[in-house]
């Protein structure tokens, strides 16, 4: 009783390991469906720690589209890191859509981290951004601010290794710049904004990208600022304030001379002071040198007296009395 009783739990254990190996319902459903895999593929799969459900499924639908895919490939690039059912689905719609799109190809642009199956349904269906708001000035001086919308189709054979969306934003906005810089007046801009688009998609902008550009299309201009008129008003302010700074420098150059004059007027005043205080000094020792007589003196002060009178005269206005005096 016991030997069968651990018989049957040996087999229940062999059994359960069997199905964990290999998983039949998911065997029956690919034998069904015309996808075959292999008994040993699936325990193969295990040991490898791939999960059979990943790459059976997506071998099931690929098939049921008419596409032929093997085992090893998918579960090589499951091993790879990529994402094996969206790589079936992108090659399905490819299939459908009429374009050449292989599984290396397909892999490729997988692990190179682009969604592979929104890049088919853009090359379907292309899709459309819309760029900022750009502004630039035209040659009048005018500001215009010009938004455009761009239709974009994936380019699957640049996919891997050509620039995003970012790119082709970016060109698209610095073409704007350009044009609207080179018109000779904002007028020919609003009035044709069409001369934008068709300059701008003339420049290919989509070279070396993951995208085709099918159109331009600008949707909406708007007027600016007048950026020529601030220039001038700016210029002219900072002129004025050079002006201003080079006045104020020689006002204070010229207040500085002023006072410069004043100290040195005061300064002759004090040595005139101090001689005139020498002078009555000189005229005592001259007197008592005899080198100055009393007359001498007598005919000094009185030409001091005749040479104060003469002043006083030249000094009196027309209305004045001579006799005052």
């Amino acid at each position: 009783m016991e030997m069968i009783l651990i018989l049957g739990v040996g087999g229940l254990i062999v059994f359960g390991v069997f199905f964990y190996f290999v998983p039949i319902g998911l065997y029956i459903a690919a034998r069904l469906s015309g996808a075959t895999v292999g008994i040993g593929q699936l325990i193969a799969m295990r040991l490898r720690r791939v999960t059979p459900t990943r790459i059976v499924e997506p071998r099931i639908s690929a098939v049921k589209a008419g596409l032929e895919v093997a085992v090893d490939q998918l579960e090589s690039h499951y091993l790879a890191g990529g994402d094996v059912e969206r790589v079936v689905f992108a090659l399905i719609s490819a299939q459908k859509a009429g374009i050449g799109l292989t599984f290396e190809r397909a892999a490729a642009i997988d692990l190179a981290g682009r969604d592979v199956l929104d890049a088919v349904k853009m090359s379907v269906n292309p899709k459309v951004i819309e760029t900022p708001k750009v502004a630039a000035v035209a040659a009048d001086g005018i500001q215009v601010i010009a938004q455009s919308r761009i239709t974009l189709r994936a380019n699957i054979d640049r996919l891997v290794g050509g620039a995003g969306e970012e790119t082709i934003l970016a060109r698209v906005g610095e073409g704007i710049v350009t044009t609207i810089g080179s018109a000779k007046s904002h007028k020919e801009v609003l009035e044709n904004p069409d001369l934008i688009s068709s300059k701008v998609i003339e420049k290919g902008l989509d070279a070396g990208t993951a995208f085709e550009i099918l159109s331009i299309d600008i949707a909406d201009v708007d007027v600016g600022s007048n950026i020529g008129a601030k220039l001038q008003i700016d210029q002219a302010d900072a002129d004025k304030n050079i002006a201003q700074a080079q006045a104020e420098g020689r006002r204070a150059m010229a207040v500085a001379q002023e006072q410069e004059m004043k100290a040195r007027y005061q300064e002759a005043l004090a040595m005139v002071a101090a001689a005139e205080a020498e002078v009555p000094k000189a005229i005592a020792e001259a007197l008592r040198n005899g080198n100055f007589g009393y007359m001498d003196y007598l005919q000094m002060k009185n030409l001091e007296a005749d040479t104060a009178m003469r002043d006083q005269i030249s000094s009196l206005g027309d209305g004045d009395d001579p006799t005052s005096i």
